[in-house]
Parts: C-alpha cells; sequence; structure tokens
C-alpha cells in the first residue's frame, strides 16, 4: 500500500480493536469451576475465563459417583498426571463442586481435552441432598462422555444408588413447551446426552454368565436387564435400568481390579509407583485411557452444534444461573441463548476476517476495479465461509443478511479507498511533471509569437512522461482530464495571442482541442459505464456465493437433523427388540407410539429437504433485497411471499 494511502474504514478499525483473542489455557493443575458453597452453586468467574479462553472444539469427559470411590485417580490419569485432582484419605468427600482441567487433547488435534471430576454423590455432611441432583445433571448436561464410577459389582444396591438418572427429566427440559399431552419425548434427551461409561472398581467377580465368559459391556448390559412384575418394588428397581437404556443408548464398561493389596498405599495413590501397583490395575487403566481418548467425541448440541470453551462456558453459566433462580434448565432456551450471543460474533468474526485480509492483500491503487473486486470476491467467500461455520440458528437469515449489508459497505470502503489513493498519487505527480510549465507560463515564456507550440511541446512531453509512470491507478485518465481542463483558458489565451498564426490556424486548433476534450469525455463515460457493469457483476458474484453457502449449509444442517432421527430411531428399535427378548411384550408395544412419531418427524425432515426450496426461496428474497437495490428490492419480495405461500 503506498505511504499516505486512506485508512480502513471505521467499522472495519471498530471490529479490528473489539475482538481481543486470547489463547487457549493449557492448566497445570484443575481449578473449581462450579463451588458448591452453602447449598449453592455458584460458577467461579476464574475457571470461567480459562473455559471461555478457548475456541476450539472440546471433548469433555465428567466424572460422577458415590464419595471415596476413586473418581479422582481416574481423571489424574486421564490428564497423564499421578496428582490434580484431590484424592484424600478419609471418609470425607474430598471434591466440593465441580472441578474442572483442560488439556490439549494428547490424539485429536486442535481439540481441547475438558476433564470434570464431581464432588462424590451421598455424602452424609450435606446440608441438601438435592445439590447431588444438580451436580449430576450439569455434569451429563456439560460432558460429551459421562462416567458413572462405583465400587465392587452392578448391582441392585448399584443400580438403587444410580436414583439420580431417574430425576433428570425433573431437572432437565428439552423444549420450552411440552407436546400436546404436556410430556417430554424421551428420545429427544439422547441428542442432547453425553455417551455413557460405567466404570466398576475393585470388581472382584468373573465374567462369567451361566459359565460362559462375557466382556465387561455385556456384564453391563445383562445388569441392565429388567426384573419381571408389576409390584412397586419391581418397577422402583427397574427404573434406573430404563432410564440409562433409554437416555444412553451408547453405553460402555470398565471393570478395574484393586489396585494394590496393600491398604496403606490405597490411602495415598497417587504417590505409589507404578511399579507398586497390580499389573492388571496398570493395563486396565491405560485401556480405559486409551478408550476415551479415541472414542469421546467432541462436545455438540442437538443438530450437531459445535461446542467450544466459550460456548460451554456460555451454557454453563445459562444452566448454573437458571438452577439457582429455582427453575429448571431448557435446552431448547439454552440453545436459542446462545445462539443470540454467538451469531453476532460469528458476524464480526467473518466482518474481521474480510477487513484484515482485505487490507493485506489489496495493494493500493489496483489499475482497474475490477483487480479490487477480484479480490474483493476471494475475501467475501471466506468470511461467508468462516460465518457459516461459527453460526447457527439463523432461521430467520437476519445475522446472514447483517454480514451481507456489512461487507458490502466495507467493500464500497475499499473502492472509495483505492479511488483516494488513485487520485491523490495522480495529482501529485502531475503537480511535479507541471511545475516548470507553470512557471514558464508565469513568467509569460509562451506570450510570444509561435509560443503556442512550444507550449504544446511541452504539455505533450507532460502527457507522454504521465503515461509513463507506472501503478496510477483507476483515476488515472480522470485526473489527467481534470488537469488538461485547469489549463484550458490559458490554453485558449496562448493560442489566441499567438501572432504567428493565422486566424483560419487558430480556429483549426481550437476545433481540434474541443474534439480532443470530447473524446476523453466519452472514453471516460466509457470507463464508468464499464465500471457500473463490473461492479453489478460483483453484487451477482456476492448474491451467488451467498446462496451456494447457504444451501450447502442448510443441506449439511437437514443431514445432521436426520443422521440425529435416524440414531435415536435405531436405538428405540434395538431397546423394543431387547425388551421383546426380554419378555416385556407390553413395554415394547408401547414403545410402537414413540417409534411412529419418529418415523414422522424423519418423513417430514426428508420432505424438508427435498421442498428446501421454500426455504431456499424466503432467503434468496432475504438476500435479493439486500444486494440488488431498486428492482431487486420488489423480486426479493416476490421470493419471500411465494416461500411462504409454498410451505
Amino acid at each position: 500500500m503506498r505511504a499516505g494511502s486512506a485508512s480502513v474504514s471505521i467499522l472495519a478499525c471498530s471490529l479490528l480493536t473489539q475482538v481481543t483473542v486470547i489463547p487457549a489455557v493449557f492448566m497445570e493443575a484443575p481449578i473449581c469451576l462450579v463451588e458448591n458453597s452453602n447449598d449453592e452453586l455458584k460458577v467461579n468467574p476464574k475457571a470461567l475465563q480459562i473455559l471461555t479462553s478457548i475456541d476450539k472444539p472440546v471433548v469433555v469427559v465428567a466424572i460422577v459417583g458415590l464419595y471415596r470411590t476413586g473418581k479422582s485417580y481416574l481423571m489424574n490419569r486421564l490428564a497423564g498426571k499421578n496428582s490434580g485432582f484431590s484424592l484424600g484419605s478419609t471418609v470425607q468427600s474430598e471434591t466440593k463442586g465441580i472441578w474442572m482441567w483442560c488439556l490439549p487433547h494428547p490424539s485429536k488435534q486442535d481439540h481441547v481435552l475438558v476433564l470434570l471430576d464431581t464432588e462424590g454423590l451421598g455424602d452424609v455432611e450435606k446440608g441438601d441432598p438435592k445439590n447431588d441432583s444438580w451436580i449430576f445433571a450439569l455434569a451429563v448436561l456439560l460432558s460429551s462422555t459421562f462416567v458413572y464410577n462405583s465400587m465392587n459389582t452392578i448391582n441392585h444396591q448399584a443400580l438403587e444408588q444410580m436414583q439420580y438418572v431417574t430425576e433428570l427429566t425433573k431437572l432437565i427440559k428439552i423444549k420450552s413447551s411440552p407436546n400436546v399431552v404436556g410430556e417430554e419425548e424421551s428420545e429427544e434427551f439422547v441428542g442432547f446426552f453425553p455417551d455413557f461409561v460405567w466404570v466398576v472398581r475393585d470388581f472382584t467377580l468373573e465374567l462369567k454368565i451361566d459359565g460362559r465368559p462375557i466382556t465387561s459391556d455385556e456384564y453391563l448390559e445383562n445388569a441392565l436387564k429388567l426384573s419381571k412384575g408389576k409390584n412397586p418394588r419391581v418397577e422402583m428397581a427397574n427404573l434406573p435400568r430404563e432410564c440409562i437404556r433409554k437416555f444412553f443408548p451408547k453405553r460402555k464398561c470398565f471393570t478395574f481390579d484393586r489396585p494394590t493389596n496393600d491398604k496403606s498405599l490405597l490411602a495415598h495413590l497417587e504417590d505409589v509407583p507404578e511399579s507398586q501397583l497390580e499389573a492388571s490395575f496398570r493395563t486396565q487403566t491405560d485401556y480405559f485411557c486409551s478408550y476415551i481418548f479415541s472414542n469421546a467425541k467432541p462436545k455438540t448440541l442437538s443438530g450437531g452444534i459445535m461446542i467450544n470453551g466459550n460456548r460451554l462456558g456460555k451454557l454453563l453459566e445459562t444452566y448454573v444461573k437458571t438452577i439457582s433462580s429455582g427453575d429448571v434448565p431448557c435446552l431448547e432456551n439454552a440453545v436459542l441463548s446462545l445462539a443470540q450471543t454467538e451469531n453476532p460474533a460469528a458476524v464480526q468474526k467473518a466482518a474481521q476476517h474480510y477487513v484484515e485480509q482485505m487490507a493485506l492483500k489489496v495493494d493500493f491503487p489496483t489499475e482497474t476495479l475490477q483487480d479490487l473486486l477480484s479480490i474483493h470476491t476471494e475475501c467475501e467467500k471466506e468470511a461467508l465461509s468462516i460465518f457459516m461455520k461459527h453460526s447457527f440458528k439463523d432461521d430467520t437469515h437476519k445475522y446472514q443478511k447483517d454480514l451481507v449489508q456489512i461487507l458490502e459497505t466495507e467493500k464500497y470502503g475499499f473502492i472509495r479507498q483505492n479511488e483516494e489513493v488513485s487520485t491523490k498519487y495522480c495529482q501529485d505527480q502531475l503537480e511535479h511533471l507541471s511545475w516548470s510549465l507553470k512557471e514558464a507560463i508565469s513568467e509569460g515564456t509562451f506570450s510570444v509569437p509561435g509560443g503556442y507550440n512550444i507550449y504544446r511541446k511541452e504539455r505533450e512531453e507532460i502527457i507522454n512522461n504521465y503515461h509513463q509512470l507506472p501503478r496510477k491507478g483507476l483515476k488515472a485518465d480522470e485526473v489527467l482530464q481534470r488537469f488538461l481542463e485547469s489549463l484550458a483558458v490559458t490554453e485558449d489565451s496562448i493560442l489566441q495571442t499567438d501572432q504567428a498564426l493565422t486566424e483560419q490556424e487558430k480556429a483549426l486548433q481550437a476545433e481540434q482541442i474541443k474534439r480532443e476534450a470530447i473524446e476523453k469525455k466519452n472514453e471516460l463515460l466509457k470507463q464508468e459505464q464499464v465500471e457500473m457493469q463490473q461492479n453489478m457483476e460483483a453484487q451477482q458474484r456476492s448474491y451467488e456465493e451467498n446462496m451456494n453457502q447457504l444451501k450447502k449449509k442448510m443441506e449439511e444442517d437437514t443431514n445432521k437433523l436426520l443422521e440425529e432421527k435416524n440414531m435415536m430411531l435405531e436405538s428405540k428399535l434395538k431397546e423394543q427388540k431387547q425388551l421383546m427378548e426380554e419378555g416385556f411384550q407390553k413395554k415394547a408395544e408401547e414403545m410402537e407410539k414413540t417409534m411412529e412419531d419418529l418415523q414422522t418427524k424423519i418423513k417430514v425432515a426428508e420432505k424438508n429437504k427435498s421442498n428446501g426450496f421454500c426455504q431456499f426461496l424466503d432467503a434468496l428474497g432475504t438476500l435479493l433485497m439486500v444486494l440488488l437495490p431498486g428492482a431487486g428490492k420488489f423480486v426479493g419480495l416476490g421470493l419471500k411471499s411465494l416461500g411462504n405461500l409454498l410451505s
């Protein structure tokens, strides 16, 4: 860019100064994320700042279980450490609230592993046992993999202690308005809930059923089989089993031997050298960690919305604020609330990228407007791609429209800047080239017989030297024309007073000057028309790029929704088959209505995919009104109305 060139627009400067990129913080030790003090949950601002500084996708692993069952040891191992999360060695619950440890993911590039260690459930010292339920619910809401840690076996008692899972539908709402019968649909929870891992510590049983060896996963599934009987006691015993099966279709189980038989070592397990731990326990721990690193998915919300640390922090704030108010967290509201902060941020991020790239790639002044517009098209495409990646739930296309308007404004700002730089440079050069000519005029050098021809010779020399200057920009001809016009009166005076010329010669010369001026004006008019056409073509390309990227995003969103619904249906079919095999024919039949509803939703989603034309028309109309003013506005309104009619 030439020295002295105009600066980027005020909006561009605002964007560049407002957005501060904070690098993801990788911690040496865990920090309390949610404090549980005086029976009240509070988010720790310092921990929240760390979490919200992470702009990469997060894999969130939360562990929950009864107090003093060794949860923290496993989380330390996932962190690649022996210590970090507090283990303690007494019967008191050591971890209070929810503790967080953010680390680079060991196997997923550009992902952050967020470990959440929760306070032990069932601590007798707690004043309000309701807090256990909220801790459990928060761990489910925040995690992408939920680890439940228990001791010895998965028996009736262990399942009774999983009572918290039966309360999830009372502690979490999916939608702000329930369905027509006033009930939440359990299959909807699957879209939001994490994968489930049950870890059984100090496991001493043989993994066998009827003398046949089984895997730990089969052991879990066998433990989750429903008991037959209609009395309340059996129904109560079946309730946690049913909830686990309904809410967590993807389940995994790990059994761990006792780490050591030396009780004195158990009290300080973090200080015990690996060599003193049982070989089987070390192998099982390595297998557990390897599974989590390979299979724990990045955190997403229903519809495949990617969650980074910043978004997770905002969701956490929403959840805890809702709980503190005495209300129940609503996932639909939380997602919409997140969209209201994330979509403007996506607009800002995309606009900032556009401004930065234009400032970087455009070397002012460009020789033609098309040179600038070509760079604009490239930068706009990148900016749109960034917006599409980071935005969600922009159903009315409000935020895309906002971005389009910002980019159009910024584009014209760069066009003006390009013109100003070209104009200033050309004026300065002509001022320099014409200095001796103006001095000669002032001194009356040309006010002699034959002076006009001398003047014309010097004038032509200036023009030739000017034409030879490189990189004058798109205003070169216009500035030259204004310069020549500024000399017109003086030139005519020199011509008329030149006694060496006859009146006829003067008349012919005057006519030639007039003809040259008209030709130059026509050339400038032609250039103006070309530039107007180039601008219109750039708007058309912008419109097409917007629609192509929007269409792609709409298809991707619909595919994610279909994938989610099909996964729900598949899990329900699997559950129904399992119920029939276990002899619960009535329960299996009761699932028919749920599956019919799911199949209907899948058909609707497929129809919307094929008939996405209606939404597409609406969006097309919205963008037309922004990008193609005048007639485009009326066409846009017509397309929006047509889209609404067809839908």
